[in-house]
C-alpha cells in the first residue's frame, strides 16, 4: 500500500467504495458484511453501554468497547457474558483485566478475588486456568512462575483465541 493511500484521500476513496458496494445491498445484508468486515479487521462496532443490575463490586471505573458495550465495572462485563462454568469465570475475570484495566500479566489470585467480590469466586482458580490453558487452540498460556513450589505465584496471559472466545459469549449474550 502506498504513501497516498494511507492519508485523507485514501480514506475517503475507501469510504467512496464501501458507500458503492453497500448501497444496492438490502439492510440485513448490509449489517452481515459490515459485521464480518469489524471482525475480519479487528474494529469493535459502537453499541451503547451495558449496565448489570446489582452488586457495584469491582471495577474502578473502566470502560471499554467490546463491540458489544461499554463496561464500567467486571459485573457489567460478567452479566453480559454469564459464564456457565470455573473455567468460564476465569476467563471472563482474565479478559477484564488484561483487555479493560490493560493489566500485562494476569494473576490468578488476583482474578480470583474479583470474582469473590462478585459472588463467583473459583474453588481453585489455578486449575480453573490450568483448563483454559489445556484447550485447543489454548485460551490462556503461563508468562511466569515465581518460586518452586506447587503453591508458586504463575502469571497468565489470554489469547487470541481466548479473547475471542469472550467476545463470543458477550455476542451471544450468555446463551
Amino acid at each position: 500500500m502506498t504513501d497516498a493511500s494511507t492519508g485523507p484521500s485514501g480514506e475517503i476513496q475507501a469510504m467512496g467504495v464501501i458507500e458503492g458496494t453497500l448501497e444496492p445491498l438490502d439492510e440485513e445484508v448490509r449489517a452481515r458484511v459490515l459485521k464480518w468486515a469489524a471482525e475480519r479487521f479487528g474494529v469493535p462496532l459502537g453499541g451503547g453501554a451495558r449496565r448489570a443490575s446489582g452488586s457495584g463490586a469491582s471495577g474502578g471505573g473502566a470502560r471499554h468497547d467490546t463491540g458489544g458495550g461499554d463496561f464500567e465495572e467486571l459485573a457489567d462485563l460478567y452479566a453480559a457474558a454469564s459464564p456457565k462454568s470455573a473455567v468460564e469465570r476465569a476467563l471472563v475475570g482474565g479478559y477484564w483485566f488484561q483487555y479493560i484495566k490493560s493489566d500485562s500479566d494476569l494473576d490468578g489470585a488476583k482474578v480470583n478475588g474479583e470474582l469473590k467480590q462478585l459472588g463467583h469466586g473459583v474453588a481453585n482458580i489455578t486449575r480453573a486456568f490450568d483448563g483454559l490453558k489445556a484447550k485447543k487452540p489454548a485460551l490462556v498460556m503461563q508468562t511466569r512462575k515465581s518460586g518452586s513450589s506447587k503453591q508458586a505465584r504463575k502469571k497468565y496471559k489470554l489469547t487470541n483465541a481466548g479473547k475471542q472466545e469472550v467476545e463470543r459469549m458477550l455476542a451471544s449474550g450468555g446463551e
